[in-house]
């Protein structure tokens, strides 16, 4: 069943999260669901949520899984078209029509603008190389991060959302033959407009319960002793819930749990939480506000839970 789907998309809620757990991702059913739903309406999928909570491993895992080529945009503040969708070769385009001077063919205005306009010329970014047609189906275009870019880059990508199609002034219409597979992320850092989630399926990616998380940890970091497998994750699960400038999510569990693997522990205490907290949490106030008695205390909270 597994070989079969990577061949095709699945066709089942179920064999959704058999292709997911085929490649290490543990997913709830509702991430299958809203994740099975996509593939088959062929609707882009915005996933949002706190960061590390494994929002682009989604994609990465669907590239895998389907065998298909992966094409990842980046988002950032000042992400303009020329990076995004496409720009010409204007040193090449330059050296045409120097070469056409010097050869006496500038007559032919016409003919020399339809040259150096032509897709000779055109350097593709992701969001046009999305478009194109693949070897092994339609690729999974990851567009990272939205939350980073401003209203005017999202307008522009509600033609490629709605149509699968991007207009180059130069060119014309470029239009998929077959969509790409679309997921977006976002952090939330600001809101996504409407228009754009109107087009979008749309999920929230939250962090994982302890049993969820710790099979995660089990798929991702198995040399983890299970003992402390059990204390990385109710640890976590118990500082998520602490006053913090930035929660731990997912991807700095596993870096912590992996960072206490190469110190050989097999079991938590103060003296080596405090010493690698710098791999749980990523800011100086969130640190200082954890050591001492309270590493202690959040530790106590832990063995207890578990003698319970």
């Amino acid at each position: 069943m597994l070989r079969d789907l990577h061949l095709k998309t699945p066709d089942s809620i179920d064999a959704t999260l058999a292709l997911l757990q085929s490649q290490g991702y543990v997913a709830d059913r509702a991430l299958a669901t809203v994740l099975f739903l996509a593939l088959r309406m062929k609707r882009p999928l915005l996933l949002e949520g706190e960061a590390g909570t494994g929002k682009t491993e989604i994609a990465k895992v669907l590239s895998a899984g389907l065998g298909r080529r992966l094409i990842r945009l980046q988002c950032y503040e000042g992400l303009d078209l020329a990076s995004a969708v496409y720009e010409w070769n204007y040193a090449g385009q330059m050296m045409a029509i120097r070469l056409a001077e010097a050869g006496g063919a500038t007559g032919d205005r016409e003919r020399l603008e339809a040259d150096i306009f032509s897709e000779k010329y055109l350097v593709k970014r992701p969001l046009l190389q999305a478009l194109e047609p693949q070897d092994g189906g339609a690729p999974i275009l990851l567009i990272d991060e939205l939350d980073r870019t401003d209203e005017a880059f999202e307008a522009f990508l509600l033609e490629v959302l709605a149509d699968s199609q991007v207009t180059i002034p130069e060119l014309g219409t470029i239009k998929a033959a077959e969509p790409p597979i679309v997921i977006l992320t976002s952090n939330r850092t600001r809101e996504i407009h409407d228009a754009l989630k109107r087009r979008c399926l749309y999920h929230w990616v939250g962090y994982p319960d302890a049993a969820r998380e710790l099979a995660i940890l089990k798929a991702r970091a198995p040399d983890a002793p299970a003992k402390l497998a059990k204390q990385v994750v109710a640890f976590v699960q118990a500082i998520r819930k602490e006053e913090l400038f930035k929660a731990p999510g997912v991807a700095e569990t596993l870096d912590w749990a992996s960072a206490l693997v190469e110190l050989d522990a097999v079991a938590l205490d103060p003296a080596i939480v405090s010493d690698t907290l710098g791999a749980l949490l990523k800011y100086q106030d969130d640190i200082q506000a954890m050591q001492g008695s309270k590493v202690r205390e959040l530790l106590d909270q832990v063995k207890a839970e578990a003698r319970g």
